[in-house]
C-alpha cells in the first residue's frame, strides 16, 4: 500500500506527462493567469525536480550549479484525457512552498516537502493544473523562533523553520543543488462507490516463534465478506466499529525474516479477499527486534529474533542529487551492491530525505536492516510553533504508514547530531533535547511501529552524546581525527551509526571518463569533501593514513609519481577499514556494529562514498566486502602477547574448518607455519594465538625486536574441511605495509566455464592490492592481497552492454610491482573450457 489514504480498488492514473516548467521572478505572478505568454516553456518530468528538468534541457550543470531557490517555479499541465466528474488529486511530495491551482483557483497550499495531500475536486474536462513553487531563498532570511544555539554545518540558519531536505545546503559536503518541484508522484484517483482504505498492517514474531499478523481497514460497503490470507491460511474480518474492520491471523509454522548475513530474508504475500475479489496488500516478514543495553546500561546491541547481530553497512545519501528519484530502478543498483559487500544495515541520515516504500521493499528482499533517522539535524528546532509541530506530526505518521509492513525497518531515530551540536557548544544537558525528538516522534512511533526500537538522536548516550564508549556514537577517531588504528579499540566503541569517513578514490576508468584532471587540479580538490570552517579536508585524512601504513610521503608522491599516489590512495582506505573492523569484530570486543560514512557519492571523484556516483564500486568497496564476511578470520596485533587470529561464524550452522597461519620473509620464504582443524560453532567467535598453532615462540608482531625482523608478512587462511574452499584470508605486516611491497611475478590467464569468465592468478611472492582491470567486466574481488602458493580464481561479471562471447582483455597490477600483466587476444594459445583463447604476457 502506498500512503495512508490509498484506496483499494480505486482507479488511479499518474499525471506524469505533458508538464511544462516556467521560471519567474519571486512574487511576479500571483496566479497562473499572470504568467507572460512569452515565458519560456521547459518540458518537465513528473515526478521530478527543477534541477532535473533544467539539466535535461541543457540549462543546468550539476557540477557548477546555480541557485534554484531564488525564483518561482511554475509547473503547468492540461488534463486533456481526464473525464469530467468527481476525482481526487493526490500529491505525494511537493518541495517545498507550493500553491496548487485548478483552473486558476487555488486548491492547496503546502508548506512541507515531506507530507502528502489528497484534494477532492470536480473536473469539467480539459482542466488546467498549475503548481507554483515559491522561491524559498528569500524566506530563509526571515526571523523565526529564537534558537538556543547556532550550528555551523548547514546554511542558512533559517532552514530550521521549514520542512525541507538539507541536501544542497551543506557546503563541503554536497553540491549546492536545491530541491525544488514535485519530487514525488502526482496522480488522479477515482474512488468506486464502495471503497476500502486506511489499511493498517502489523506483522510480529512472538517469542514462541508464532507469527502474528494484524490488519485493520475501513470499508463503506454494507456487510462486506472479507478474508485475510497469508502463508496458506485465512481469517475473516470482524467489524469493530463504524465501517472499521480487523482480522488477526496467527501463523504457527512461520519462517522468520533475517538480515541476509544471518539467515534468509523470508517474505510472505498478503491478500485481502473482499466479496470474492482478491486485492494484493504487498509482502511482509516476521521478525522480532530488541535492544540490549547491557548490565551497565551503556551498551547498544540489536537482537534480531533473539540473536545478537553485528551490524555493518553504510549511510545512504541519495540515488541522484539532482533528481531525488524514488523508484525501484534507481535504488536497486546501490542496494544490491550494499548487500553484495556483506552489509546488513543501511542508515538514512537526518540530513538527507525520506525514501519511498520501494526502498524498503528492496531492503526487505535483500535482507538489509534500515536505520531510519527522521529528517532533523543539528538545528534547535522550533518548540512552540504549532504549525511547524503539526507538519512534524503529519510527516512522521505518513512515513510510518508507508513502511508499516516492512520487516527491514530496524531502528527509528529522532534525528542527527542535535544533542551533539548543543553539547559541543558547551550547553548543559537540558538544552540538548526538544519536543520534536523527545515527545512528538516517539509518541507516534509507539502507536504505529511499537516493534521498532526508537532512539532520540544519533549520537546518543554517555557522559557526552558523542562519547563512543556508551550508547550510539559517530566515531571518527580513526578517520577525521587522524588517530592511530589502535584507537578503534581504545575508544571502546559500542555502536557507531556513522564512522570512518575518507576521500575514497574511484577506479581509474571512472576518473578517465568523469574527472580526467591531475590530482593537483583545483577541479580535483573541489570534489574532496571537507567540514566547514576547518583547515583540512578528507584527502588530508587519507594522506595521513597513507604515510602511517606505508611510510611514504604523500606530498612527494603526489608531485613525483601521481599514478602511484592514486593507487596507494585507493588501497589505503580499504586497509584502514579492514583493520578497524577486525578490531570491532574480534572476540572480546564491546562493539556491536558500525556504519561507514557514506554508501554513494553525489558527484564523480574522491568523495566519501564507497560506490561512485556512476554506480561503480570503488576499491574500498571490495575491502568492505572482505571485512564484512559472515564467516571471517582476522588478525589482531596484541603487542608482546603476539598475534591472535579471531574466527567468526555468524551463520546458523556449525562449520568444520582448518585455520592455517604462515609467516613469510621477503614475501616468499616460509619461516614458520602452523594449522589447526576444529569445529566452529554456529553464531560463535573463537580466538587462537598464533604461537599455539606453531607450538613454539615466534615474534609474530616484532614486539621484542631481538635483532632484525625475521618476516615481513603473516597470512591466515580459513579453509572449509567439507570442500576445501577458502572461506577467509587475513594479512598482518609487522613492520608496516611499505616494508612488504615486493616486485611480485604474477601469472594470469582467463578461463571460461560455461557462460562465465574467470581470471586465474598465481604469484611467486606476496603481492599487495592486486588490481584486475578488464574492460566491460567487474571482478568479484579486487585490490586484494595475493599470497604465494595456490592458484586464486576470480570471477568476472559482465557489465551492462558487454558482449560475453568476446574474450575479455585487460591488465593485472599490484602495488609493489614494477610490471603490469597484460592479458587479452594475441600471443600464446591455451585451451580452457572447450574454447581456444589467446592471451599475451609481456
Amino acid at each position: 500500500m502506498r500512503g495512508r489514504l490509498a484506496s483499494i480498488g480505486a482507479e488511479e492514473s499518474l499525471l506524469s506527462e505533458g508538464w511544462n516548467l516556467i521560471l519567474t521572478e519571486p512574487g511576479a505572478c500571483a496566479v497562473p493567469h499572470d504568467i507572460p505568454l512569452s515565458a519560456q516553456l521547459i518540458p518537465a518530468p513528473v515526478p521530478g525536480t527543477v534541477a532535473a528538468a533544467l539539466e535535461k534541457a541543457g540549462l543546468f550543470d550539476r557540477e557548477n550549479p546555480e541557485p534554484l531557490n531564488t525564483r518561482d517555479a511554475w509547473y503547468l499541465c492540461r488534463l486533456f484525457d481526464a473525464e469530467p466528474g468527481d476525482a481526487i488529486l493526490r500529491f505525494e511530495g511537493l518541495a517545498t512552498l507550493c500553491h496548487v491551482f485548478l483552473n486558476g483557483q487555488e486548491i492547496l497550499f503546502s508548506e512541507s516537502m515531506f507530507t502528502a495531500h489528497e484534494i477532492p475536486v470536480t473536473l469539467s474536462g480539459g482542466d488546467e493544473l498549475a503548481l507554483c513553487f515559491r522561491a524559498l531563498g528569500p524566506r530563509l532570511s526571515e526571523p523565526g523562533p529564537r534558537a538556543r544555539w547556532r550550528q555551523q554545518m548547514i546554511t542558512p540558519a533559517g532552514l530550521k523553520n521549514f520542512r525541507t531536505t538539507l541536501l544542497g545546503h551543506m557546503p563541503g559536503w554536497c553540491p549546492d543543488i536545491h530541491a525544488v518541484g514535485p519530487w514525488r508522484p502526482i496522480s488522479m484517483v477515482r474512488r468506486h462507490p464502495v471503497s476500502i482504505d486506511n489499511v493498517s498492517i502489523r506483522a510480529v514474531l512472538e517469542e514462541s516463534g508464532v507469527g502474528r499478523l494484524s490488519v485493520s481497514l475501513h470499508s463503506n460497503a454494507e456487510n462486506p465478506a472479507m478474508l485475510l490470507r497469508c502463508a496458506g491460511m485465512e481469517q475473516p474480518f470482524q467489524k469493530v466499529g463504524d465501517s472499521h474492520y480487523s482480522a488477526i491471523l496467527k501463523l504457527s509454522d512461520i519462517e522468520p525474516w533475517w538480515p541476509h548475513t544471518h539467515g534468509a530474508a523470508r517474505l510472505y504475500e498478503l491478500t485481502l479477499v473482499s466479496d470474492g475479489v482478491e486485492y494484493p496488500l504487498g509482502r511482509t516478514g516476521f521478525r522480532r527486534i530488541d535492544v540490549d543495553r547491557g548490565a551497565d546500561g551503556d551498551d547498544f546491541a540489536l537482537l534480531v529474533n533473539g540473536e545478537r547481530i553485528f551490524c555493518r553497512g553504510a549511510v545512504w545519501t541519495t540515488a541522484d542529487i539532482a533528481r531525488l528519484p524514488g523508484g525501484r530502478v534507481d535504488y536497486e543498483p546501490f542496494l544490491r551492491l550494499a548487500a553484495g559487500a556483506g552489509m546488513n544495515m543501511i542508515r538514512i541520515g537526518g540530513t538527507m530525505a525520506y525514501e519511498t516504500p520501494d526502498f524498503f521493499a528492496l531492503c526487505d528482499e535483500l535482507g538489509l536492516l534500515v536505520w531510519q533517522d527522521f529528517m532533523f539535524a543539528n538545528f534547535d528546532y522550533p518548540r512552540n510553533d504549532k504549525a511547524f509541530l503539526g507538519h512534524v506530526h503529519a510527516e512522521v505518521e505518513e512515513f510510518l504508514h508507508g513502511v508499516q509492513a516492512a520487516p527491514s525497518l530496524a531502528v527509528l531515530c529522532g534525528g542527527s547530531e542535535i544533542h551533539q551540536q548543543a553539547a559541543m557548544l558547551g550547553l548543559p544537558a537540558e538544552f540538548w533535547s526538544g519536543p520534536v525528538t523527545d515527545e512528538i516522534i516517539p509518541a507516534v512511533v509507539a502507536r504505529m511501529r511499537p516493534d521498532v526500537p526508537y532512539v532520540p538522536n544519533s549520537p546518543y548516550g554517555g557522559a557526552m552524546p558523542f562519547s563512543p564508549n556508551a550508547g550510539i556514537a559517530h566515531y571518527y577517531g580513526v578517520g577525521a581525527y587522524m588517530l592511530p588504528i589502535a584507537d578503534a579499540r581504545r575508544a571502546d566503541v559500542r555502536f557507531a551509526s556513522e564512522s570512518l569517513a575518507f576521500a575514497h578514490v574511484p577506479q581509474q576508468r571512472t576518473l578517465q571518463r568523469h574527472l580526467d584532471v591531475p590530482v593537483h587540479s583545483p577541479l580535483w580538490k573541489a570534489r574532496v569533501p571537507r567540514d566547514r570552517g576547518v583547515s583540512w579536508d578528507y584527502e588530508d585524512v587519507r594522506d595521513f593514513y597513507l604515510q602511517l601504513l606505508y611510510g611514504f610521503d604523500p606530498a612527494h608522491l603526489r608531485r613525483e609519481d601521481p599514478e602511484r599516489y592514486l593507487d596507494l590512495s585507493r588501497a589505503v582506505t580499504g586497509e584502514v577499514i579492514e583493520e578497524t573492523f577486525a578490531e570491532w569484530r574480534r572476540k572480546g570486543s564491546a562493539c556491536n556494529g558500525a556504519l561507514v560514512w557514506t554508501l554513494q557519492d553525489l558527484l564523480a571523484g574522491p568523495g566519501w562514498g564507497v560506490i561512485d556516483s556512476t554506480g561503480e564500486p570503488k576499491p574500498v568497496w571490495y575491502a568492505m566486502r572482505r571485512a564484512f564476511r559472515p564467516v571471517q578470520a582476522v588478525f589482531t596485533d596484541e603487542g608482546t602477547n603476539g598475534l591472535d587470529v579471531h574466527v567468526v561464524n555468524e551463520t546458523d550452522a556449525a562449520l568444520d574448518v582448518e585455520l592455517e597461519v604462515v609467516c613469510l620473509r621477503g614475501g616468499k620464504q616460509q619461516v614458520v607455519s602452523g594449522s589447526r582443524a576444529f569445529k566452529l560453532a554456529a553464531r560463535d567467535t573463537e580466538r587462537l594465538a598464533c604461537t599455539a598453532l606453531f607450538d613454539a615462540f615466534f615474534d609474530t608482531t616484532y614486539a621484542f625486536r631481538f635483532g632484525p625482523p625475521t618476516h615481513d608478512a603473516s597470512v591466515a587462511r580459513l579453509r572449509s574441511l567439507a570442500d576445501g574452499a577458502i572461506l577467509a584470508e587475513s594479512f598482518h605486516f609487522p613492520c608496516g605495509r611499505g616494508k612488504a611491497l615486493h616486485d611480485a611475478g604474477i601469472e594470469a590467464s582467463f578461463t571460461r566455464d560455461g557462460d562465465d569468465w574467470f581470471v586465474d592468478l598465481r604469484t611467486d611472492r606476496l603481492a599487495q592490492s592486486v588490481h584486475i582491470d578488464v574492460e566491460g567486466y567487474r571482478a568479484d574481488d579486487d585490490w586484494f592481497h595475493l599470497a604465494p602458493g595456490a592458484m586464486r580464481r576470480v570471477k568476472l561479471r559482465a557489465l551492462s552492454g558487454a558482449e560475453n562471447d568476446i574474450p575479455p582483455a585487460g591488465e593485472i597490477r599490484s602495488l609493489g610491482s614494477l610490471h603490469r600483466v597484460a592479458i587479452g587476444p594475441g600471443g600464446r594459445q591455451f585451451r580452457a573450457g572447450g574454447r581456444l583463447l589467446h592471451l599475451a604476457f609481456p
